[in-house]
């Protein structure tokens, strides 16, 4: 198995009891491995043909390989996704979510309210690795087992069953929400190694090492990036080592609308009164009929973000360049994003109904902008902030 004896298990539990250092090292070695082994086994789908592996590919940061705004999914691969698969890397130091989150470093002002923060998922539904993983093996158009007993049943039959009993009991198998619990502790264990899912080894983190240099292009588009008045981008994807020296995340880890053009590739938006307000749902119903958060969704990390092909909740953009440029144009040149309506008039915000558009960021580089001001970047200034973001590709996902 491992090539050590884990601790022995507690009766009717799927913890140890108290563990050394030593003891808790190895326990979350075994359960990385053993994770690594459920992220890329289909035998835990309804399917027997879709792994976790499949949608958050390794070779592309962990998101996924497809331009695709969705991934396909359920029993036989034909149930659409309702949302773009984000990537997996980046997400060990995302905090629990909260309503209202207090930055101690903002400006060194504890009392400023920086809203709905943290969780995992589009829209911070999941706290933990662990909560999160539970989520696609039992949705409906993911991995679609039926219920926990299900995924049990399959980790039974699986050729490393012998490997979770020796981490999580022997009698494990006999206790299904104990088992399928352990399940998601195995994966969310494996999701927080760091070589494959926090490595910080992009040219940026290398830069601010003092081991590389950036180009001409990349420190002009890094110096428009960070600029207030400009491209603003580092208000909500940070890109300074916080205080405490840890590498810069590229997100606040907040929940924001900016009003993302309806995706009509997405087949549940054939329906025109289905509308996807991330924070106050449909996925999310703890939150159902908040409108002040309706049309939020988390701010993603940008490392790797070079390596993606469709950007944002809904897949709808399919070009960086698009993504940045659409942040400088949304509200002076929305004709470029948005379709017309009958009438001919521009039909901007339409994938956010009227009632909860006070909702949208204004902050620059939107501001009060209007159509046919000019924009806050220049054709040549996206152009650097692409080629800025092209520095936070990991040195494993180089040529990918």
């Amino acid at each position: 198995m491992f090539g050590f004896a884990l601790p022995a298990t507690t009766a009717g539990s799927t913890h140890p009891g108290p563990l050394s250092r030593a003891e808790a090292f190895a326990r979350a070695q075994a359960l990385t491995a053993l994770g690594r082994k459920m992220f890329f086994d289909p035998s835990l789908s309804a399917s027997g043909k879709q792994a976790c592996s499949s949608c958050h590919d390794p070779n592309h940061a962990f998101g996924p390989a497809s331009a695709a705004p969705v991934e396909m999914g359920g029993p036989n691969l034909d149930r659409p996704g309702q949302r773009a698969v984000p990537s997996l890397r980046y997400l060990q130091a995302a905090p629990a979510f909260t309503e209202h989150f207090y930055d101690s470093e903002d400006e060194g002002d504890e009392s400023v309210d920086n809203g709905p923060t943290g969780g995992l998922t589009w829209d911070g539904r999941a706290d933990r690795g662990q909560e999160q993983a539970k989520i696609p093996l039992l949705s409906p158009f993911e991995m679609a087992n039926k219920d926990e007993g299900a995924v049990v049943a399959a980790l039974r039959k699986a050729a490393y069953a012998q490997e979770f009993k020796a981490a999580f009991g022997d009698d494990v198998f006999e206790r299904p929400g104990d088992a399928f619990d352990a399940a998601a502790e195995a994966l969310g264990t494996f999701e927080q190694s760091s070589a494959d899912f926090y490595p910080y080894s992009s040219r940026y983190d290398a830069f601010l090492a003092g081991k590389a240099t950036l180009s001409a292009q990349e420190l002009r588009g890094r110096a428009v990036f960070e600029d207030e008045a400009k491209g603003n981008c580092a208000s909500c994807h940070l890109s300074r080592p916080s205080n405490n020296g840890e590498p810069p995340q590229f997100t606040d880890y907040g929940l924001i609308a900016i009003g993302v053009p309806r995706n009509a590739a997405i087949p549940a938006n054939a329906d025109p009164s289905y509308v996807d307000l991330g924070l106050c749902g449909p996925l999310r119903t703890d939150f159902k009929g908040h409108a002040e958060y309706c049309g939020l969704f988390k701010t993603p990390t940008l490392r790797n973000v070079a390596l993606r092909r469709s950007f944002f909740h809904n897949g709808y953009f399919h070009t960086l360049r698009d993504a940045v440029a659409f942040y400088a144009s949304r509200d002076t040149d929305p004709g470029r994003w948005y379709p017309k309506s009958a009438d001919g008039t521009i039909n901007q915000y339409d994938d956010l109904p009227r009632a909860y558009r006070g909702n949208l960021n204004t902050d620059p580089p939107f501001n009060g902008r209007k159509p046919g001001d000019r924009p806050a970047l220049t054709d040549a200034e996206i152009d650097d902030i692409v080629a800025f973001l092209g520095t936070l590709t990991d040195a494993d996902q180089a040529g990918h």
